[in-house]
């Protein structure tokens, strides 16, 4: 089967190297890949980088490099899922590692009758020092990360969405292309009509992919407000391509409100009760975070990390909400 190995990237000169060694590392027949490389109109040497890796005589199909115009990252995925030529289509994010067994055991499991293959993405840090490794505990932690339960499975199973998917080119061609109005939540969207379409997502437990996680806490912070704006947005578009794990944050923000307003009124039982529920769910998951790990005095500040996490989270899921309105009206008038 022919393997379409895609890669979107924006700014990314630091990381793509490390990802061509890994492209070039696979175990999977090099003249049954192709590589597509899309460009977000970087403003560092990301292409320079991506035209020099097409340049070299790695064996593969063929290797192009395509600019993605808009920028955005469903625009991008559609640039490149537009050229695949292959039978599987494979998604990676351009600061992603992967094992030199990736390509093929996504071909395995496709192989056995699966339409859209992935697996687990452990998080990992470009340095090993003690402050990386704390932004890192927070990350990998189901308390700073998710609760949905898959994310650590070690069994096969069906899921709402995958980590760098591999799908067959059919399900694309029967449930469409990404949406280019969203931002960050694309995936949910897509993977949803995916669904609907009839085609189910196998999560893999042996087909591993690894992230590195935002070099600093602001970053996360960022990275967190960021997703839960576009949650927000989204469920003007595809309320039901989230669970309720994608509203644990914002639940927590406003109960955190409402009960301070009671509080205020002269009632501060029921914020007295929410906040020692919360510190001692936080206390207890950032103990069990550093259990078994090197002792650095960083991690005195976890709990206040997750803190920081789930409001950045919960504020940005409220602003997309709050925002939802008007931007479904500029929507509109682009689609005109």
């Amino acid at each position: 089967m022919l393997v379409s190995f895609c890669v979107i990237a924006y700014n990314e000169e630091k990381a793509i190297q490390s990802l061509f060694k890994d492209i070039r590392n696979q175990d999977y027949p090099h003249d049954k890949m192709e590589i597509i490389l899309v460009n977000a109109m970087s403003t560092d040497h990301t292409r320079e980088l991506m035209e020099a890796f097409a340049k070299e005589d790695n064996g593969f199909r063929r290797t192009v490099v395509l600019d993605n115009e808009k920028k955005i990252q469903a625009a991008g995925w559609n640039v490149a899922i537009k050229a695949a030529k292959g039978d599987i289509i494979i998604r990676i994010d351009a600061h992603t590692m992967i094992p030199s067994d990736f390509v093929s055991k996504n071909v395995k499991c496709i192989q056995e009758g699966e339409d859209i293959s992935g697996g687990p993405r452990p998080n990992v840090a470009e340095e090993d020092t003690p402050w990386k490794h704390t932004l890192l505990l927070a990350e990998s932690s189901m308390f700073g990360s998710s609760i949905a339960p898959y994310r650590k499975s070690h069994h096969k199973t069906y899921v709402k969405s995958i980590f760098h998917g591999a799908y067959r080119r059919e399900v694309f061609e029967k449930a469409g292309l990404f949406n280019e109005s969203l931002g960050r939540t694309e995936d949910n969207e897509m993977h949803y009509r995916i669904r609907k379409a009839g085609y189910r997502i196998c999560y893999n437990p042996e087909i591993i992919s690894y992230q590195n996680i935002r070099n600093s806490w602001k970053e996360m912070l960022k990275q967190k407000y960021g997703n839960g704006h576009w949650i927000g947005l989204t469920l003007g578009v595809c309320s039901r391509c989230f669970s309720i794990y994608h509203f644990v944050p914002f639940v927590f923000l406003m109960a955190l409100v409402v009960f301070s307003a009671v509080a205020l009124s002269g009632c501060p039982v029921p914020l007295a009760v929410l906040l020692v529920v919360y510190f001692t769910a936080d206390i207890l998951m950032s103990i069990l975070a550093v259990k078994g790990q090197k002792k650095y005095w960083q991690y005195i500040l976890l709990p206040i990390i997750f803190l920081s996490l789930h409001l950045a989270y919960g504020i940005g899921t409220l602003s997309g909400i709050l925002k939802l309105p008007f931007w479904k009206r500029q929507i509109r008038r682009e689609n005109k």
